[in-house]
């Protein structure tokens, strides 16, 4: 299994966040930190706030904010949010679907339970236990 690069960089724009709790932070210093251009952070903080998870603020001190705590982020629910268009195999997709063996492949259904314990564990993660006494994490991320 392979995340999107959209997902990838939305959980460093989120632990960033997480990081530097309180303070509303530029999309630049995300970007430069995440190792991501700025242009492809704002359209990952476009996307995370029209989910409900990061705040934005415009203007000269504008920026961003988690939307709440990170014990209330939960990772399943971000990846579920993020990666729900992309079928994880063309059995997956139900529109694009030319699988000739559909109607009696056995694998979906086994990719469809691995899918559903994947999600279960990561349901079991909030954005806080990412953040929460790490610091190596906290040195690359933490603004000063």
């Amino acid at each position: 299994m392979r995340l999107t690069t959209r997902t990838n960089i939305a959980m460093r724009a989120l632990m960033y966040c997480a990081v530097n709790a309180g303070r509303v932070v530029r999309k630049s210093d995300i970007a430069t930190a995440c190792n991501t251009s700025e242009n492809h952070m704002a359209q990952v903080i476009n996307t995370l706030s029209h989910f409900g998870l990061v705040k934005t603020t415009r203007g000269r001190h504008g920026g961003v904010t988690l939307e709440r705590p990170p014990e209330e982020i939960n990772v399943g629910l971000v990846f579920r949010k993020l990666e729900s268009h992309v079928p994880f195999a063309e059995c997956f997709a139900q529109e694009a679907n030319t699988c000739p063996i559909i109607g009696f492949c056995r694998l979906r259904g086994a990719l469809g339970g691995a899918l559903a314990e994947f999600y279960k564990a990561l349901d079991k993660v909030t954005l806080a236990d990412l953040v929460r006494d790490n610091a190596e994490l906290e040195d690359a991320l933490l603004l000063r």
